[in-house]
């Protein structure tokens, strides 16, 4: 009798763990994602450097660097660099021959401690990758709500007049934690920050493309930019995922492993009602052919600062 009833409450125990672990547990939301894997991911990167000098210099190398990719785990250590290679704007170009030619562009605001840290944290991990590559900060100089959208259309917009055609849209709080998350493009955009530390690590839902994007500048002008609707947070990247697939192009994403990054940490700001609805209405008459011309361009020592008025 004793153990009957004992077997039962083991059971009863066993039901009520299983249900535990089932709601609690930090990937119970984690969506599982096709990628590329790390071998082919050369193979899928575009060469678009155009040689400007006629330095005869020997080709960059990739495959190795690729293959010895590590997790940096003291972010500290990669802000131990000198900027002497750095041109006025932001500008660097490896002392070999590069393949990949890539235009960062930071939307910003008001975050003048994560702006440093960005800044200095990226001309650190770049050059390691022997790409040819600038930093363009796209600030907003209003008091209206944050536009993330509109400010990444301006830095967009101002990199394509650098003659830029790799495009990487990125958020000013988030820093890579893999030394072989190159900074390029591939043939369909790219969905670069899937694996974020703020997250667990985890993919909350497969249409996010989010934090770090990579989109050839054809790309980008093809489905008109980003909506410049979207005053305060949320609802513009849902925006362009759905712009990227009426024009048929489809995100693709890196490994897990590959593709970490860690988050600053900032007060995050509550969302607000969006857009969303009549989106795909829009796109042809809402993005990079509406931004106006209230902007100026300063070259800093290490970005190029596209102020928006």
């Amino acid at each position: 009798m004793m153990r009957g009833c004992s077997l039962k409450h083991i059971f009863y125990c066993l039901i009520v763990l299983v249900f535990i672990y089932v709601v609690f547990h930090p990937d119970r939301h984690a969506k599982i994602y096709s990628y590329i894997s790390d071998d082919n991911i050369l193979s899928k990167i575009i060469s678009n450097y155009v040689q400007t000098s006629t330095d005869n210099l020997q080709n960059c190398e990739y495959k190795q660097m690729l293959e010895s990719a590590f997790e940096i785990f003291d972010i500290n250590d990669l802000f131990k660099h000198d900027y002497n290679n750095i041109k006025a704007g932001g500008e660097y170009t490896p002392d070999c021959l590069p393949k990949f030619s890539t235009a960062v562009i930071v939307c910003y605001r008001n975050r003048t401690q994560q702006l440093d840290a960005f800044i200095r944290y990226m001309h650190s991990y770049l050059p390691k990758q022997n790409i040819h590559y600038r930093i363009f900060i796209a600030e907003q100089n209003d008091s209206a709500p944050f536009n993330r959208a509109l400010m990444l259309n301006y830095g967009s917009m101002i990199a394509m007049k650098y003659n830029f055609s790799c495009l990487i849209l990125h958020d000013v709080d988030l820093l890579p934690l893999n030394s072989g998350n190159i900074y390029a493009c591939t043939q369909q955009p790219r969905h670069m920050s899937c694996s974020i530390d703020i997250m667990r690590f985890n993919l909350p839902y497969y249409e996010i493309v989010g934090g770090v994007l990579a989109i050839q500048s054809e790309q980008y002008k093809l489905i008109n930019g980003m909506s410049n609707q979207y005053y305060g947070w949320g609802g513009e990247d849902d925006d362009l995922y759905r712009r990227m697939i009426a024009k048929k192009l489809h995100p693709i994403r890196f490994s897990p492993w590959i593709s970490k990054y860690t988050m600053l940490f900032h007060k995050h700001e509550t969302p607000r009602y969006t857009v969303l609805a009549d989106s795909l209405k829009r796109q042809e008459s809402d993005g990079l052919n509406t931004l106006d011309r209230n902007y100026e361009v300063k070259l800093r020592p290490l970005f190029t600062h596209v102020i928006v008025n």
